[in-house]
């Protein structure tokens, strides 16, 4: 099971490096989404940035 989400983590960074950069956010946090909570909190992040682009 810890194989699994480790697997998960891993395949959710390659996305992570191409999006996060577009939401001004470096793209080396992207190695956060190895731990599964982090992959969870960036997504946050991204969609608190989103909601700050749709304002202006």
């Amino acid at each position: 099971m810890d194989v699994f989400l480790i697997v998960v983590g891993v395949l959710c960074i390659i996305p992570m490096l191409k999006l996060l950069p577009h939401f001004g956010i470096g793209k080396y946090w992207a190695l956060l989404a190895i731990v599964p909570i982090g992959t969870v909190g960036l997504l946050w992040w991204m969609a608190l940035r989103l909601q700050e682009l749709e304002r202006r």
